[in-house]
């Protein structure tokens, strides 16, 4: 895990010196950058579900968003403002 760290740390400063950002990215492009990582690990498992003929979207919203946003899903039962039954 140390050795694929270091490989896309090294991985994303070439792609910041071709683009000619410096390092550290000023904010704005270091969390659109994160937020581009945390999409694209996600990429593979969609591709996967799409081949298989797996749903996506509900698997998406439970799965994948919260993994993306850092907020998890709250079951409908356990929702505050959702109304009773």
């Amino acid at each position: 895990m140390y050795l694929m760290s270091i490989a896309a740390g090294v991985l994303v400063g070439i792609i910041y010196a071709l683009i000619h950002v410096r390092s550290p990215a000023p904010p704005a492009i270091a969390l659109l950058g994160l937020l581009g990582m945390l999409v694209g690990e996600q990429l593979v498992p969609i591709a996967g579900r799409v081949i298989k003929g797996e749903p996506v979207l509900s698997w998406f919203c439970s799965e994948c968003a919260p993994k993306i946003t850092g907020v998890e899903s709250v079951p409908k039962s356990k929702n505050p403002r959702a109304p009773d039954a």
